[in-house]
């Protein structure tokens, strides 16, 4: 595949309930749309970057350092229905990555990972990436979605429960490699033709009773390929997250 036809889409609203117009905020003399864009240019594998925002403010914002921005309708229900937005009327590309607006410290070789998956998997429709969890609580934590693989890398089951479950326990499986259990990333790189699908998949009880989207796709029998990590990546939910992130951006 020609690399010219990756495209990384940022879905940007301006609306968010635990930190309001968080991406907007720019108290490291960036705002986090700016950081999590300028982090996204310095992938090698896709061709470009596009934020795909919700709100003439967002879009501004793009303009303002020069980044490449798109309207999108403020209906669309998810970050994923935004990317499609993007990838109807994109029909020069061949692969999207929706790369979070939350993301400022994304890694570029965690794009390129996800990408070159999806190259490298062509009966798999996306890909995603998890890293390893070493800590009981998070493995415990709701918050915290697992998944579990089969032997090629495919995606078996997300869930918000710790899995896999072991009959008997010992704190010396979190310390294994290659590790036990894996925390889900959302990061996801996706082909085109499937994209423009997801929404008319019906939602099967699974998504609904975990809240996990991407248990539609499974649910309908499509493979998620899942590329490995070291670390998760630091999205920002709250004001402690923002503050820690700058802090971490003054060297402090």
């Amino acid at each position: 595949m020609a690399l010219s036809r990756i495209l990384i889409v940022i879905p940007a609203r301006l609306a968010s309930t635990r930190l309001p117009r968080k991406l907007l905020l720019r108290e490291t003399g960036k705002t986090v749309i700016q950081h999590t864009y300028e982090s996204a240019s310095r992938a090698r594998l896709p061709a470009g970057v596009v934020v795909a925002a919700d709100h003439e403010e967002i879009a501004r914002e793009v303009q303002s350092f020069r980044g490449q921005v798109v309207m999108t309708s403020p209906e669309c229900a998810s970050g994923t229905d935004r990317v499609a937005e993007v990838a109807a009327a994109r029909p020069d590309f061949e692969i999207f990555v929706n790369v979070q607006g939350d993301e400022p410290e994304i890694e570029a070789d965690a794009i390129d990972l996800v990408v070159r998956r999806l190259i490298d998997s062509p009966d798999a429709v996306m890909a995603t990436l998890a890293t390893p969890i070493r800590e009981l609580e998070r493995w415990h934590d709701p918050a915290c979605v697992k998944v579990v693989l089969n032997s090629s890398g495919r995606a078996l089951y997300f869930s918000r429960s710790p899995i896999p479950h072991p009959r008997a326990w010992n704190e010396e499986l979190l310390l294994d490699d290659p590790p036990h259990f894996l925390q889900h990333i959302g990061l996801y790189a996706y082909r085109r033709d499937f994209l423009l699908r997801i929404a008319s998949l019906p939602r099967s009880d699974l998504e609904q009773l975990e809240s996990l989207e991407q248990l539609r796709v499974l649910s309908a029998g499509y493979a998620i390929d899942v590329g490995i990590v070291a670390k998760a990546m630091r999205g920002i939910d709250t004001p402690n997250d923002y503050g820690a992130f700058v802090r971490r951006m003054r060297g402090e």
